[in-house]
C-alpha cells in the first residue's frame, strides 16, 4: 500500500507508525507547497495565454454576430421585396436599365414605367430576377442593403 522502504523501516521496528503517518504527511504538505509555488515567469506566460484566447474567442463571438446581424437584414430585405412588389406584366412595354454595366430590362404596365420614371417605384434585385417595389419600400430596402437597390430615380 504505502512506500515498501517505510514498511520495511516498520517491521524491523526503527520506526513507529506515528514516524511513518508524519513523514507521509511532511510528504504531502511538501508536494503542496511545490505545486503552489510556479515561478512567476510560467504564471505571467500562463495569464499572457489566457488572455490572448479570451481575445480570440471575443472576436470570433463578434464576427459570428455580424454575420447573424447581416442575414436578419438579408431576410428583412427578402421579405419587404415579398410583401410589397409590384406586378409585372409580360405584354407590357419593356424597360430598360443598368445594372453594373450591363442593360437589363423588364416588363411591366405603362403606369409602372411612369412611377419608376417619377421616382414614385425603384427596381430591386431579388434573387436572380428583378422586381419593382414602391419608392417607400425602396428607402427601407436601401437601409438594409444597398446593393439590392438597382434602379431609383429620385427627384433632387
Amino acid at each position: 500500500m504505502g512506500n515498501p522502504f517505510q514498511d520495511q523501516l516498520l517491521k524491523a521496528g526503527l520506526v513507529n507508525k506515528k514516524q511513518v503517518n508524519k513523514a507521509k504527511h511532511e510528504q504531502r504538505v511538501s508536494k503542496k507547497q511545490h505545486k503552489n509555488n510556479k515561478p512567476p515567469a510560467e504564471t505571467s506566460q500562463v495569464k499572457q495565454e489566457l488572455a490572448a484566447q479570451k481575445k480570440r474567442a471575443q472576436e470570433l463571438n463578434r464576427q459570428h454576430a455580424e454575420e447573424k446581424r447581416q442575414q436578419e437584414r438579408l431576410a428583412q430585405v427578402k421579405q419587404l421585396i415579398e410583401q410589397n412588389r409590384l406586378d409585372k406584366d409580360d405584354r407590357g412595354e419593356a424597360y430598360n436599365f443598368v445594372d453594373g454595366t450591363r442593360i437589363k430590362r423588364i416588363y411591366i404596365s405603362a403606369e409602372i414605367a411612369d412611377q419608376l420614371s417619377r421616382g414614385q417605384a425603384a427596381i430591386v434585385r431579388f434573387g436572380n430576377s428583378y422586381e419593382v417595389v414602391p419608392a417607400k419600400v425602396a428607402h427601407q430596402i436601401a437601409s438594409r442593403d444597398k446593393e439590392a437597390l438597382v434602379a431609383f430615380h429620385q427627384g433632387s
